[in-house]
């Protein structure tokens, strides 16, 4: 019996021990816990910074990308007239410009003439049209709204023909032809 005592105190002993032992590794456990929740409360703040400089940056490169645009359509306004006479006979009587027509915004409008008669010019500006990012989508949805630009300046000057203009930095070859099949003059600024 005695013997016993002394084997259940020791083994007592050794479970006081290895309780001792978890409740440590329970309070390293925990220590890491906090430190892991520590560095992941660091980590979502920085994602929320790179995030937030992320989305700065895609304003400015926005900001930049439409000042680009707004140069290319004010080179076009003063490079269009003789590029329209010398490569398509087309002479306008009024200069170029932005205008609203029948609450549509006509980026490129001017009044003029070819072979004799009397035109008005319809366009718009896109600074790159390349297939390869996804753009021929993007062409056939601005040729749409290029239509629908068309049907408002049709019905204020009934008496003129339509002449439909598509001013680019660059355009593919392929989504040129989509452009040329709908009576589209395709303008590169390269070609000016």
């Amino acid at each position: 019996l005695a013997q016993a005592q002394r084997d259940l105190a020791q083994a007592q002993g050794r479970t006081e021990a290895r309780l001792e032992e978890l409740a440590q590794a329970q309070r390293d456990l925990a220590q890491a816990q906090g430190r892991t929740e520590a560095r992941l409360e660091e980590l979502a703040q920085a994602q929320g910074r790179t995030q937030a400089a992320l989305q700065q940056l895609a304003q400015e490169v926005g900001g930049l990308s439409r000042s680009v645009s707004y140069a290319l359509e004010n080179e076009a306004y003063r490079q269009l007239p003789a590029f329209l006479a010398a490569h398509y006979d087309i002479h306008l009587t009024d200069r170029m410009l932005r205008t609203d027509i029948g609450g549509e915004e006509i980026n490129l409008f001017a009044l003029g003439e070819r072979n004799g008669k009397p035109i008005v010019i319809v366009g718009e500006t896109k600074l790159q049209l390349d297939r390869r990012r996804g753009t021929r989508n993007a062409l056939e949805r601005m040729l749409d709204q290029l239509e629908e630009k068309v049907k408002a300046v049709q019905a204020a000057h009934p008496e003129r023909e339509v002449v439909q203009l598509l001013v680019t930095h660059y355009i593919r070859p392929a989504l040129r032809d989509i452009a040329t099949r709908r009576n589209v003059i395709i303008a590169q600024s390269f070609e000016w």
